[in-house]
C-alpha cells in the first residue's frame, strides 16, 4: 500500500478547500491513532492497578504514545488488511517492554468506537464555539437594525413592512434552537466502553477471574470485575460509557449528532438563500462583502455574485443528505454488529463536521460584515409599502364610521390599478388615487391619509421583539452582563 497524497492524485475538497485546520486535525489519521494509543494506555493503566500487567509495561506504552508512524502502519496494513491491528503492531515495535500487552482483552471497537466518541465530542465543542461567535455577531446586528423598516415579503410578493432587525431575529431564533440541540447532543456523547466482542465483557471477566501471581509467586483470585475495569478506563479518558452495547456503541448516536448538524445547516441555508434574493439588483437591500480584487465572473467583469452565500447553500444541501446514511447505519446494524457502516463512517463523520465548520465560519463573516443599503430599503418601502399601509387606511376609516367591506373594495380597486401602473415602470399613483376619492375623504382627511400611508410606521412591535431575541441570545451565551 503506497500513499502519496499530492495534487497529482484525487484529494477531497475537505482536505484543503473547505473546513478549518482545527477540524481537519481532529479527523486526521495522526490524531485518530494518537487517540487509539491514549486508550491503550488507559486500558493498560487500569489493568496494572488490578495486577494484570506491570508498571514498567505501562510506562513503556506511555513513553511512546505520541510516536505516530502512519507510513509504517500502512506498510503493515498492506500485508494484514486490518488498520487497527496494523497500529497495534506499529506501536508494539516501538515498545520493547510493553508491546506484548497492548490491546489485552480488547476488541477493535473497544478502541475505535471510544476514539470516535471522543472525536465527536471534540468536533461538537469546536462547532459550538463557532456557533457562539456567529450568534454573538447576529445579536449585534439584530440590535443595530431592530427599528430599521423594510418591506416584508410573503410568497415572494411584497407584503406588510417589517424591520431588518426583526428579520434577522428569525435567523437568530433558529440558531438558538440549534445551539440548544447541539449542546444536548454534545453532552449526551457516550463511548462504547470496554465490553469486548459482543458487548458482554466476557474477555475481561475471563482475564480477571484467572489467578494472579504476586512478586513472590503466590497466586490469588482477582477481586475486580469487568465493570470496575471499564469504569477505571472511562474515568481516565473522561467519557461516560453506554450502559449496554453490542460490538459497537449504538449507531443512533451518530444519527442524532448528524441530525443536529443538519439542523444548523438548514438554518444557515435559509439565511444564505434570503441574502441571495435580497442581493439581486431588483431589491438590492443586502449584500455580502466583496473584496477589492475579488472577481465575480470570468466573462462578465461587472458581476458581484453572492459566492459565499451560494457556497453555504451548496454545502448545506450536502449535510442535509447525511442523516439518511447515519439512519441506515443505525437501522441496519444487525444483531451484534455488521461491518457495512465502517467504510461510509470514515467519510460521513468527518465530512459532516468539516462541511458544517465551513458553513458556520462563512455565515459568521457574512453576518459580521453584512452590507446594508438603507437607500434601497427606503426605495422599496416607498414603492411597495404604500399597498400594505392601505390596511391602516381601511381600519381608520371603519373607526370613523365607514363600512368595512365597502372600504375594502374601494381600496382594492385603487391598489390593482396602481399596481398595473408600477408594472409599466411608472410612479406609484396609489396615494393620489386615494386622495381624490371622496368615498374615502369623507371619513379621513388628507393629512390623516398621508400619515397612514407611511409604511415605515407600520411595523407593530417588531423592534421590541427583535431586541428581546438579541437579549435571549446574549443570555444563552452568558453575555448579558
Amino acid at each position: 500500500m503506497t500513499n502519496e497524497f499530492t495534487h497529482q492524485t484525487y484529494l477531497s475538497p475537505f482536505s484543503w478547500r473547505y473546513g478549518s485546520n482545527d477540524m481537519r486535525h481532529i479527523w486526521s489519521e495522526a490524531h485518530k491513532r494518537r487517540t487509539w494509543r491514549r486508550l491503550w494506555v488507559a486500558l493498560a493503566e487500569a489493568q496494572q492497578s488490578m495486577g494484570l500487567v506491570t508498571q514498567a509495561q505501562v510506562d513503556d506504552l506511555r513513553a511512546h504514545a505520541d510516536d505516530i508512524d502512519v507510513d509504517r502502519a500502512h506498510q503493515i496494513e498492506a500485508e494484514i488488511f486490518h488498520d487497527l491491528m496494523a497500529e497495534v503492531k506499529t506501536y508494539a515495535e516501538q515498545c520493547p517492554v510493553g508491546g506484548g500487552i497492548i490491546h489485552l482483552g480488547a476488541t477493535s471497537m473497544d478502541i475505535e468506537d471510544n476514539a470516535d466518541a471522543l472525536r465527536l465530542r471534540e468536533s461538537l465543542d469546536l462547532i459550538l464555539a463557532q456557533l457562539t461567535d456567529l450568534l454573538r455577531e447576529t445579536a449585534v446586528q439584530i440590535e443595530r437594525w431592530a427599528g430599521a423598516s423594510i418591506i416584508g415579503f410573503t410568497h415572494l410578493q411584497p407584503a406588510e413592512p417589517t424591520t431588518l432587525g426583526y428579520r434577522l431575529a428569525q435567523y437568530g431564533f433558529d440558531l438558538l434552537t440549534d445551539l440548544a440541540e447541539l449542546r444536548r447532543a454534545r453532552n449526551a456523547i457516550c463511548g462504547k466502553g470496554f465490553k469486548g466482542a459482543v458487548g458482554t465483557s466476557a474477555s475481561y471477566e475471563e482475564l480477571l477471574r484467572a489467578p494472579i501471581s504476586d512478586a513472590s509467586g503466590a497466586t490469588a483470585a482477582s477481586q475486580w470485575s469487568a465493570a470496575q475495569l471499564e469504569a477505571k478506563i472511562m474515568a481516565a479518558i473522561n467519557l461516560e460509557p453506554f450502559p449496554v452495547s453490542t460490538q459497537t456503541y449504538p449507531r443512533k448516536q451518530d444519527w442524532l449528532v448528524i441530525n443536529a448538524l443538519a439542523g444548523l445547516a438548514g438554518s444557515l441555508y435559509k439565511f444564505a438563500f434570503d441574502l441571495r434574493l435580497l442581493q439581486a439588483p431588483t431589491l438590492g437591500e443586502l449584500a455580502e462583502p466583496f473584496g477589492r480584487k475579488q472577481v465575480g465572473s470570468s466573462a462578465m467583469p461587472f458581476k458581484r455574485n453572492p459566492i459565499n452565500a451560494e457556497n453555504i447553500d451548496s454545502l448545506a444541501r450536502f449535510v442535509a443528505t447525511l442523516p439518511r446514511v447515519a439512519w441506515d447505519n443505525a437501522a441496519h446494524s444487525l444483531l451484534e454488529r455488521t461491518l457495512d457502516d465502517s467504510a461510509n463512517r470514515r467519510e460521513v463523520l468527518p465530512a459532516a463536521f468539516l462541511a458544517t465548520d465551513e458553513i458556520v465560519r462563512r455565515a459568521t463573516r457574512l453576518i459580521r460584515d453584512l452590507r446594508v443599503d438603507e437607500a434601497a430599503m427606503a426605495r422599496n418601502l416607498e414603492k411597495y409599502g404604500t399597498f400594505a399601509a392601505t390596511e391602516r387606511v381601511l381600519m381608520a376609516g371603519v373607526k370613523q364610521g365607514a363600512d368595512r367591506q365597502d372600504m375594502h373594495e374601494i381600496i382594492r380597486e385603487h391598489s390593482l390599478a396602481a399596481w398595473a401602473e408600477i408594472a409599466q415602470g411608472r410612479p406609484n399613483p396609489l396615494a393620489e388615487r386615494l386622495f381624490n376619492d371622496d368615498r374615502i375623504t369623507r371619513y379621513l382627511t388628507l393629512a390623516q391619509i398621508t400619515y397612514l400611508l407611511d409604511a415605515s410606521h407600520y411595523v407593530g412591535d417588531a423592534p421590541e421583539r427583535a431586541r428581546t431575541i438579541a437579549y435571549q441570545i446574549k443570555n444563552a451565551l452568558g453575555a448579558t452582563g
